[in-house]
């Protein structure tokens, strides 16, 4: 993806309406330290800077970031991200392939919450089974020592 400037004093950059990595942050909801890790590994394009090497970030990387929030939000994996961010800027995708990977993580978001769910009534059992008391006896950290 180009970027429309090329090394730029700070203040020119923002008046070109650029942000620095702070107000892309904030205004994105993503942490700094997250923006360059997904700077890092691939999934935005590698931040424009200024003359004194501070990133910037326009428009459409701000929106590419409420894009991966949101789907973090919904439970995508990192590689499913990249997966729907190709998705997303290939405007002759079906929408048909967008929909299979939404079905398929529900399918998987399924077998998740189930297996929570079973361990929230193991828990269950095993807190009802013990007394709570000022004995040492416990059937919870005898559960978990496979006694």
């Amino acid at each position: 993806m180009a970027r429309r400037i090329e090394r730029p004093e700070l203040a020119d950059a923002k008046v070109q309406g650029f942000h620095n990595i702070g107000e892309a942050a904030q205004v994105s909801g993503i942490s700094a330290k997250m923006i360059r890790h997904y700077e890092a590994t691939g999934l935005i394009p590698p931040a424009s800077r200024t003359f004194a090497g501070y990133r910037l970030y326009g428009d459409a990387d701000l929106h590419r970031l409420r894009f991966i929030k949101r789907s973090r939000g919904l439970g995508f994996s990192m590689k499913q991200i990249e997966g729907l961010l190709a998705l997303w800027n290939d405007q002759s995708r079906a929408s048909a392939q967008v929909k299979k990977m939404a079905q398929a993580h529900v399918l998987d978001l399924d077998r998740r919450i189930e297996e929570m769910q079973s361990m929230k009534r193991t828990l269950e059992s095993l807190a009802r089974h013990c007394q709570g008391n000022q004995r040492p006896d416990c059937p919870i950290l005898d559960d978990l020592a496979g006694a």
